[in-house]
């Protein structure tokens, strides 16, 4: 029997993760990247429970847990610094399985290459089209054309994938704030704990990363296009303008930042697809389902894509059933995480005064054991073919 052939266009997390859970079901992988390399700059990345369960699916759990910190608490304050809310990771732990693991993005893409043949990676293999000739699915790219049994769009926000075979779905939508992510150099006593700090239509986060090291980040409810991927030292200065005057650590924290290495984006998520498929094509990650960063479940959500899509093509020839499987399974899970997110960034980034006091008022007074079962639906996901399937 052939081997079967997948064209996965997206070297990220999702895309990765996907083209590993393919190969060791017997596939042949090519991952198609338009940039030079397979990496990712300037940021840290939070891996929540139902990630590490992905991961560990993959047989890659223990290698990421290692190359990441463990934050043992965490939790959100107030503008004074006054604390609304704690949680215990121990606790989460204990009841999903895994910790929070943060790390570094390029660490984590590093992990996931690792695990690919070499000859699977293209990189410098921006996709210019993709068609349907009838027969099979043709994605012509830089390095030539590919005509696979299936293609997996794990190309992002903007995805290329997506724009050929759903030409008529909404594009990305602005979620009315803009971010900045930036890592701290090796600090002598750095927090021992991690915490997002509510304001007036700003935040301010921070967790630990390995080596003293801090990934911190923020946001500023702003109009569209004042950033678009932009670094360097204005940003720097425009966090410390924001910012400096905060609640200890904040200003030790952004001291210890170099001022060239901040990362300024304009956060967007995606309206809901009626379909995250399309006869054997497939969408997953920020191409299907992008979302805004407050559950801290991006990549997550693009880790359990990527096991459950190799899961339904395990042990069948029709690509097409298997894929409408994995739509039902991912779907409906994925678009509500991306409305819980949303909304719980539309509460962080409250301004007026009275919203924000019985905000700050109903953070503290609910019970930790309350916010910890209200994640369950998000954290508590186990992979398909385990008891228990969310």
């Amino acid at each position: 029997m052939p081997q079967r052939a997948a064209t996965v266009v997206g070297g990220g997390i999702g895309g990765l993760a996907a083209a590993i859970a393919l190969h060791r079901r017997g596939w042949r992988v090519e991952v198609l990247e338009r940039a030079p390399e397979f990496t990712e700059i300037g940021a840290g990345i939070s891996l929540w429970p139902n990630a590490l369960h992905a991961l560990d699916v993959l047989g890659l759990a223990g290698t990421v847990r290692a190359l990441g910190a463990v934050e043992a608490t965490g939790g959100v304050r107030d503008r004074r610094g006054r604390w609304l809310s704690r949680t215990d990771n121990a606790e989460l732990t204990r009841r999903f399985g895994h910790p929070l693991v943060v790390l570094h993005r390029a660490d984590l893409l590093r992990a996931l290459t690792e695990a690919l043949p070499a000859d699977s990676l293209r990189p410098g293999s921006e996709v210019s089209a993709v068609r349907d000739d009838g027969h099979r699915l043709v994605v012509e790219h830089r390095g030539g054309e590919s005509r696979p049994e299936l293609v997996v769009g794990a190309d992002g926000l903007r995805s290329a994938v997506r724009r050929a075979l759903w030409p008529d779905a909404a594009g990305p939508r602005y979620a009315g704030y803009t971010a900045w992510r930036m890592v701290t150099g090796p600090l002598a006593a750095p927090p021992s704990e991690g915490a997002a700090t509510w304001g007036r239509g700003e935040r301010f986060g921070y967790t630990a990363l390995p080596g003293g090291r801090m990934y911190c980040f923020a946001t500023a409810s702003l109009p569209a296009g004042g950033a678009s991927g932009s670094s360097g030292s204005s940003e720097y200065a425009e966090l410390l303008r924001r910012f400096g005057s905060w609640p200890d650590p904040v200003p030790a924290l952004l001291a210890a930042v170099p001022a060239d290495a901040v990362l300024r984006h304009d956060l967007y998520d995606l309206p809901p697809l009626p379909s995250f498929v399309r006869g054997r094509a497939a969408l997953l990650g920020d191409a299907a389902h992008a979302m805004t960063p407050n559950l801290g479940q991006g990549a997550c959500q693009a880790l359990e894509d990527a096991v459950t899509l190799a899961h339904c093509l395990d042990g069948t020839p029709d690509v097409a059933a298997a894929l409408r499987s994995y739509d039902l399974l991912r779907r409906p899970r994925t678009q509500a995480v991306t409305r819980r997110s949303a909304r719980l960034g539309a509460v962080g980034q409250l301004s007026w005064p009275p919203a924000v006091l019985l905000r700050d008022m109903a953070a503290r007074l609910t019970p930790t054991r309350a916010t910890l079962r209200s994640m369950t639906p998000v954290l508590g996901w186990t992979a398909p073919g385990d008891r228990g399937t969310g």
